[in-house]
C-alpha cells in the first residue's frame, strides 16, 4: 500500500481516537437540564441545542486551525453563536455552564470502536506519536482518563508547540523531535486539511479516518472508515 516501510505513526486525537462529538453530546445533555435550558429554549429535548452547537464548534475549530481566531474566542463564540442561531440572547448564556462543560467533557471516555485494540496492535510494531490541535489541559485529561498515554512515545500539542496543524512547522518539529523520517512516517487523522494535507505537504503519507463515510477527495490516496482497518493495512 505504501512505497516505503513505515516506522513511525502519528495520530490525531479528537475525532480520530477520542470521540469528541459523542463525549460533547453526553456532557451537554447533562448540563442542558441542570441549567434549565429546556425552559430557556422552550424545548424539552436538548437535541436541537446539541446539533447547533456541534455545527458551530466544527466551524470555529476550522478557523482556529488556521490561526484566524484565538482559544478564548473559540470558547466564547461556540456557545454565543449557538444561542444566537436558536433565537436567544447570547448575553443570557451562563459563564458557569462553559466552565462546567470544560471540566466534564474531557473526562469522558468514549473512543471510536477498536481504538484500544488497534493501538495495542500497532504499538508492538511501530513507534506511535500523537499530534493534536486540542488545548493542553483538555488533551492531558482526555489521554489520562481514557488510558491512552501508554501507547504514545511522544505527544505534541499545538498550544505547546506554538503552531497548529496544518502548518508544516508542527509536523517538522514532530519529525525532528522523534528522529523520524517523513517517507517512513504516516499520519492518521479525520481532518482533511489539518491532518491529511498538512502531513502530505511535508512528505508524509497519510490515512484519512472517515467514519462518517464522506466522499474521498481525489488528492487523498488512503482512507479508512474503522480504526480496525489499520490492523490489516499495517
Amino acid at each position: 500500500m505504501f512505497n516505503r516501510e513505515k516506522k513511525d505513526i502519528f495520530f490525531d486525537l479528537d475525532h480520530t481516537i477520542w470521540d469528541f462529538d459523542k463525549n460533547a453530546e453526553e456532557s451537554l445533555h447533562e448540563l442542558y437540564f441542570k441549567y434549565k435550558f429546556d425552559s430557556l429554549f422552550d424545548k424539552e429535548s436538548p437535541t436541537r441545542f446539541i446539533e447547533t452547537y456541534t455545527v458551530n464548534n466544527h466551524r470555529l475549530w476550522g478557523l482556529y486551525h488556521h490561526g484566524k481566531i484565538s482559544k478564548p474566542e473559540l470558547r466564547k463564540a461556540r456557545f454565543a453563536d449557538t444561542f444566537t442561531a436558536l433565537g436567544v440572547d447570547p448575553e443570557l448564556f451562563p459563564e458557569e455552564f462553559e466552565l462546567e462543560y470544560l471540566a466534564i467533557c474531557p473526562q469522558k471516555t468514549n473512543l471510536f470502536p477498536h481504538a484500544h485494540e488497534t493501538l495495542a496492535y500497532l504499538d508492538e510494531k511501530y513507534n506511535l506519536h500523537l499530534i493534536s490541535n486540542g488545548f493542553k489541559e483538555a488533551c492531558e485529561t482526555k489521554m489520562k482518563k481514557s488510558n491512552l498515554n501508554k501507547y504514545f512515545k511522544n505527544i505534541f500539542i499545538s498550544e505547546v508547540v506554538g503552531v497548529n496543524k496544518p502548518d508544516p512547522r508542527i509536523f517538522q518539529f514532530a519529525l525532528k523531535t522523534t528522529c523520524a523520517e517523513a517517507p517512513q512516517s504516516l499520519m492518521v487523522g479525520d481532518n482533511l486539511d489539518a491532518d491529511i494535507r498538512g502531513a502530505m505537504n511535508v512528505g508524509m503519507d497519510a490515512i484519512f479516518f472517515n467514519p462518517n463515510r464522506m466522499e474521498k477527495p481525489e488528492d487523498v490516496p488512503h482512507m479508512i472508515v474503522d480504526l480496525k482497518e489499520l490492523q490489516s493495512i499495517l
